[in-house]
């Protein structure tokens, strides 16, 4: 039954496609199934967002920001450790908020398509990017981070962290394989791999 109490069309469009691709996978969900589910059609879905791949940037680029809100909002913490903690975390609260994003962030984010050779990488999850190198480099300013490390090799590794214990938590869902972990055992991940990245105190004091 399409649900067409969710405002706009483009809004509605939204909706309905992020629900099947997280349901069925992007690359099983047809535009024209979308428009059904929005109550629209496939002309005012392509006037909106171009095509299928637009539509699922659009989604990602939707959900970064709300992300990076939640950082703005929030990351008043003393230390850019802690700083960078915040930002790692904001992604997990969120998608503990909005499980179909984090389906689709795990399963369809970096992912080349079938109808493309390019990965659907949204303005958003580039700001999102931006906000931990720049934390990245205000605790390298600040005497937090071993000197000898790459910045962007840290950042990849915070991000292919973070990915690989949202993604491991639905896979083993799908699967029927209990998920013995929750938010609070993430952040306690998340948390020990900010330290182990710090200089130790005694380096940061003579830093400073």
């Amino acid at each position: 039954m399409p649900n067409t109490s969710i405002g706009s069309s483009h809004d509605r469009i939204l909706h309905a496609a992020k629900q099947l691709f997280a349901q069925n996978g992007y690359d099983n969900t047809s535009t024209l199934a979308i428009a059904r589910e929005a109550g629209t059609s496939e002309s005012q879905l392509m006037k909106h967002f171009g095509c299928k791949q637009g539509l699922l940037i659009a989604i990602f680029d939707r959900g970064w920001n709300k992300i990076t809100e939640r950082v703005n909002a929030t990351n008043h913490a003393a230390s850019p450790a802690d700083r960078l903690l915040n930002v790692l975390t904001a992604a997990s609260i969120e998608f503990e908020c909005d499980p179909q994003l984090k389906v689709l962030v795990a399963l369809e984010a970096r992912r080349v398509r079938k109808d493309t050779t390019e990965i659907a990488m949204s303005r958003g999850y580039r700001r999102y990017r931006e906000l931990i190198d720049h934390t990245l480099v205000e605790m390298r300013s600040e005497g937090q981070i071993r000197a000898d490390l790459n910045l962007d090799a840290v950042r990849a590794a915070f991000i292919g962290i973070a990915d690989g214990l949202w993604r491991d938590q639905i896979v083993a869902n799908r699967a029927g394989i209990p998920s013995r972990y929750n938010l609070d055992d993430i952040q306690t991940v998340l948390e020990l791999l900010v330290g182990a990245f710090q200089e130790p105190p005694a380096q940061q004091a003579r830093a400073s």
